[in-house]
């Protein structure tokens, strides 16, 4: 259930800054059929409450050397609130970490790593995941191509 009661012209702003982060106010005003002060105040709502969560570039990996993208599954170690908190927060503090989720099956943490080559993931593994306390387990898997990066959410209709 949505924290937040969004109606149509919402979703429409939200769809189109997903599309384009970078619209001006005034052509963003002009794709969801509102003058440029009504939908400024909506889109700094939007911000202020926490749905729009930022705006970023949607950056190449390969292209600024970071080759490798491995998704990596961790179990803990002797299940507590303390370990997963302490875990949570080690890996956010990890650049290579660029999305981490909490799962349900054989493991408990799927984490996306990125790095530039093979060697590096050996050094975060052995040198940063590895020497964790609370981990018990960890099984890496190597993406061998991106059929789909992370993009834009299937908004409700």
């Amino acid at each position: 259930m949505p924290n937040h009661v969004l109606d149509n012209t919402d979703l429409k702003i939200l769809r189109a800054l997903q599309e384009d982060g970078r619209l001006a106010n005034v052509d963003l005003a002009e794709r969801v059929n509102l003058s440029p002060s009504p939908c400024l105040r909506r889109t700094k709502r939007l911000e202020e409450e926490g749905v729009i969560r930022g705006y970023r570039a949607d950056i190449d990996r390969t292209s600024v050397g970071l080759g490798l993208t491995v998704f990596v599954e961790i179990k803990v170690a002797r299940h507590s609130r303390r370990n997963a908190d302490a875990l949570t927060a080690a890996l956010r503090h990890m650049p290579e970490v660029v999305s981490c989720f909490m799962v349900s099956g054989g493991a408990d943490f799927l984490a996306e790593v990125v790095v530039p080559d093979l060697a590096s993931y050996e050094r975060l593994l052995t040198e940063r995941l590895l020497t964790l306390p609370m981990v018990a387990d960890i099984r890496s898997n190597f993406a061998l191509r991106t059929i789909k990066i992370a993009g834009p959410l299937a908004l409700p209709a």
